[in-house]
C-alpha cells in the first residue's frame, strides 16, 4: 500500500507540473494597428498548453481567428562579453495584428492544456486601438516669426518658439517663465530661418549658451501642445552646428508637425536612461537633414510616441556603401570606418511606440529600439508593443532596423530596405518575444546577414519576407519560427543560403522558398539539440550539420516539408536580379527594383494560411514573400512623398 501511495503521489506531482496554472493577464498599450498581450503561467513543463485568440470589431457578428499567443519561457538571452544573462519567464505573449485605427474590438483569450488548466483560463475583453494624435481644436493659436521677419504679423505674435512657449526674456531673463503655453495651445511657426545665436547674450531666439531649445511643459491626451508649421513656407530650425537642438525630455503630449530640423548633432533629445524622458511625443511630416541623430530616447518611462511621415537624411556617404571597411570588408580610400558622422535616425525605449511611413537614408543605423540591457521589472516600463512599419530605408553602414532590446510584441512589418553593410533586420537580442518580422523587403546587405540574430534572442516569428541575400548568422537563438519567406542567394562564394541556429528544441520552419548559391556544398546549415533537455547556446562547431539540398535537410530534420527551391524567374522583373557579391560598396535604388511575383511562378500559392497576416490572399493559398500577387503595393515612406518606380 505504501509503495502504491508513493507511486500515486509521484504521478500526481508529475501531472501537476505538466498542467498549467494561469497568472494575471497583462494588456500592452494598444497601437494604431495592433493589440498585444502577456499572460504569465506556472507549470506546463511539457509545453503543450496553448492560448487561442479570437476577436471581432464592435458590431460584427462573426468572430475571427488570430494567431495563437506564443509559448515562451526558459530561454537564455544575453551576451557574455557584457555580462548580460536573462532567463525568459514562462508564459504566453502575442498580438492581434493589422487592425483598424480607432476601432473597438471584443477579444477572447482561451488557455487550455491536455494535462489540465487552472485559474482564470478565459478572458473576454473590450479594447480600442489608438488614433493619430491631433491638435486641440479649441486651444489658443500662438504665432511665431523669425527675428528677421518683415511685414505683418498675426496676433498674438512672438519672436521665436521659446517666447511663445515660455514668455519673453533675454539674457538672464530667458529662464523667467511667467507666461507659459497651456495644454491645448497650438504654436504656429511661420516660414523662415530659426538659427540660435548661442554666443549672443541677448539672442533674439532666447537660446542659452549651448544653443538648445529646452521644452518642459505638459499637455494632456485631449489637449496636447502643438508646434507646427503655419503652412506659409518652410520653417527651418538650424542648430548652427550645436550638439542638441531640441531637448524635450521633460514634456508630455507634444506634437511637432511640418517642421525642418538641420545642422545639429541631435535634433530632438527625448530621454536618457535612468534619468527622465518625454511621453506621448508626436513628430510627423517633418524633415531632418544634416543631423547626427534624429529622435532619441533611452528612458524606460518614455511611452507611446508617434513618429510618422518624416524624412531623415544623415551625413554618411551617399555614393558608396561604406560599412565596416578594413581588411575584412575591403578598404575604400582614407575613410575611417570607426568614426560616425550620423548614428541613428530614430531610437526609442519604453512601450507603445509607433514608427511608421518614414524615409531614412545615410545613417549608421536606421530605426532602433535601445540595446538597453536587462529589462525593467515594471511591465509598464518595458519595450513592448512597438510598431515599426511602412518605412523606406536606404544606405546604412550597419542595419536597417534594430529590434535589439525589445521584450515582447515588437512588430516590424512592411518595411523596404536597400543597401546596408552589416545587417538587415536585427534582433540583438529579444528578451522572450515575440518579435514579428513580416512582409519586409531586403536587397543588398553585403555581410549576408538578412536577419541579425545575435546575443541569443528568443521568440522570433519570421513571416512573408522577401530577402535578396543569405541568412548566414550562426549565433544560437531560441523559439524561432519561419513561414512563407523567400531567401534568394546572390551566388556569394563559400556561403550557404540559409542557417538555422536553434539553441533549444522549440523551433519550426516550413513553406519557405530558397534560391541556393551556386557552387556551395554547405547550402543549408543546421543547429538544433539532439536529445531532450539539451541546449546549444555554447555554439560548438561539432554540433552543426550542413546539407547540400533542401531534400537532404528535410530528410534529416523533418523541417521544410513544404519548402521549395526557386530562382529569380519568380519575379515579374528584378533588375539586376541580385546585387553582385563583388560590388560590396555599390549603391542600388529601390525605384529600380520590382519585387512583385510573376503569375504562375513557383512562389504563387506556395504558402500557408497565417491568420491576420495573410487573410487577403488572392489564390488557392497565400503566396511566398512580402508581396501577394495582384494586391496593391504598400506605400513605403512618407505618405506625402509620391515616388514612382522606373519600371512602370
Amino acid at each position: 500500500m505504501r509503495t502504491l501511495f508513493f507511486i500515486c503521489l509521484l504521478a500526481a506531482l508529475s501531472h501537476a507540473q505538466d498542467s498549467v496554472a494561469a497568472g494575471r493577464l497583462h494588456i500592452d498599450p494598444p497601437t494604431l494597428e495592433n493589440l498585444g498581450f502577456w499572460w504569465p503561467i506556472t507549470g506546463d513543463d511539457n509545453r503543450d498548453a496553448r492560448v487561442d485568440v479570437e476577436f471581432r470589431q464592435a458590431g460584427a457578428a462573426a468572430w475571427r481567428q488570430a494567431l495563437p499567443l506564443l509559448r515562451i519561457g526558459g530561454e537564455q538571452v544575453g551576451r557574455d562579453r557584457e555580462g548580460l544573462k536573462y532567463i525568459v519567464p514562462h508564459g504566453f505573449a502575442g498580438s492581434i495584428l493589422n487592425l483598424t485605427p480607432g476601432a473597438e474590438y471584443e477579444v477572447r483569450l482561451t488557455l487550455s492544456d491536455p494535462d489540465g488548466a487552472s485559474g482564470e483560463t478565459r478572458h473576454t475583453l473590450t479594447l480600442r486601438t489608438r488614433t493619430e494624435p491631433q491638435p486641440y481644436p479649441g486651444g489658443r493659436i500662438l504665432h511665431v516669426y523669425p527675428p528677421d521677419h518683415q511685414g505683418p504679423r498675426e496676433e498674438p505674435a512672438f519672436t521665436g518658439v521659446l517666447e511663445a512657449y515660455y514668455g519673453a526674456g533675454l539674457g538672464d531673463w530667458s529662464v523667467v517663465w511667467e507666461t507659459r503655453a497651456r495644454p491645448g495651445d497650438t504654436i504656429l511657426v511661420h516660414a523662415g530661418l530659426y538659427r540660435p545665436e548661442r554666443l549672443n547674450y541677448v539672442d533674439p531666439l532666447a537660446a542659452p549658451f549651448d544653443g538648445t531649445f529646452n521644452l518642459t511643459l505638459k499637455g494632456t491626451v485631449d489637449m496636447p501642445i502643438t508646434i507646427k508649421s503655419a503652412g506659409d513656407g518652410e520653417a527651418i530650425f538650424d542648430g548652427a552646428g550645436n550638439h542638441i537642438l531640441f531637448d524635450v525630455m521633460g514634456t508630455a503630449h507634444h506634437i511637432f508637425d511640418g517642421l525642418t530640423f538641420r545642422n545639429t548633432d541631435v535634433a530632438i533629445l527625448a530621454g536618457k536612461k535612468e534619468l527622465t524622458g518625454a511621453t506621448h511625443l508626436t513628430v510627423r511630416n517633418c524633415r531632418f537633414e544634416d543631423v547626427g541623430f534624429g529622435i532619441w530616447t533611452e528612458y524606460a518611462g518614455s511611452r507611446e510616441f508617434y513618429i510618422a511621415d518624416n524624412l531623415f537624411l544623415g551625413r554618411e556617404d551617399r555614393y558608396r556603401l561604406i560599412g565596416w571597411t578594413g581588411p575584412r570588408w575591403g578598404n575604400i580610400g582614407p575613410y575611417p570606418s570607426h568614426l560616425l558622422k550620423s548614428y541613428y535616425a530614430i531610437k526609442v525605449y519604453g512601450p507603445g511606440h509607433v514608427i511608421a511611413h518614414n524615409a531614412v537614408a545615410f545613417f549608421h543605423d536606421g530605426i532602433a529600439i535601445s540595446t538597453y540591457g536587462t529589462p525593467e521589472t515594471d511591465l509598464d516600463r518595458q519595450p513592448a508593443a512597438i510598431d515599426i512599419y511602412n518605412n523606406d530605408l536606404h544606405m546604412f553602414n550597419d542595419d536597417f532596423i534594430e529590434a535589439d532590446g525589445g521584450v515582447r510584441n515588437i512588430r516590424v512589418y512592411r518595411n523596404r530596405g536597400v543597401n546596408a553593410f552589416h545587417g538587415g533586420y536585427s534582433s540583438q537580442p529579444i528578451f522572450g518575444g515575440p518579435v514579428y518580422f513580416f512582409r519586409n523587403l531586403l536587397y543588398h546587405v553585403q555581410s549576408g546577414v538578412a536577419f541579425k540574430l545575435d546575443a541569443r534572442p528568443a521568440g522570433l516569428l519570421m513571416y512573408h519576407n522577401t530577402l535578396i541575400g543569405e541568412q548566414s548568422v550562426r549565433s544560437p537563438n531560441g523559439n524561432a519560427h519561419w513561414r512563407n519567406n523567400l531567401f534568394l542567394g546572390r551566388d556569394t562564394p563559400n556561403r550557404g543560403i540559409m542557417t538555422w541556429a536553434n539553441a533549444t528544441a522549440v523551433y519550426s520552419s516550413d513553406y519557405n522558398g530558397f534560391r541556393p548559391n551556386k557552387g556551395v556544398s554547405a547550402q543549408y546549415n543546421w543547429l538544433a539539440p539532439a536529445r531532450p533537455g539539451q541546449s546549444l547556446y555554447a555554439n560548438k562547431p561539432e554540433d552543426w550539420k550542413s546539407f547540400v539540398s533542401l531534400a537532404e535537410l528535410r530528410a534529416a530534420t523533418g523541417q521544410e516539408q513544404s519548402g521549395i527551391e526557386v530562382d529569380f524567374g519568380i519575379f515579374e522583373r528584378m533588375a539586376p536580379p541580385s546585387p553582385s557579391p563583388a560590388g560590396r560598396h555599390a549603391v542600388y535604388h529601390a525605384m529600380d527594383l520590382d519585387f512583385r511575383l510573376k503569375a504562375g511562378g513557383k512562389a504563387i500559392d506556395a504558402g500557408v494560411r497565417l491568420p491576420t497576416i495573410n487573410d487577403d490572399f488572392t489564390g488557392a493559398a497565400p503566396d511566398l514573400g512580402a508581396l501577394e500577387h495582384a494586391q496593391p503595393l504598400p506605400h513605403y515612406g512618407p505618405r506625402w512623398l509620391n515616388w514612382r518606380p522606373f519600371y512602370r
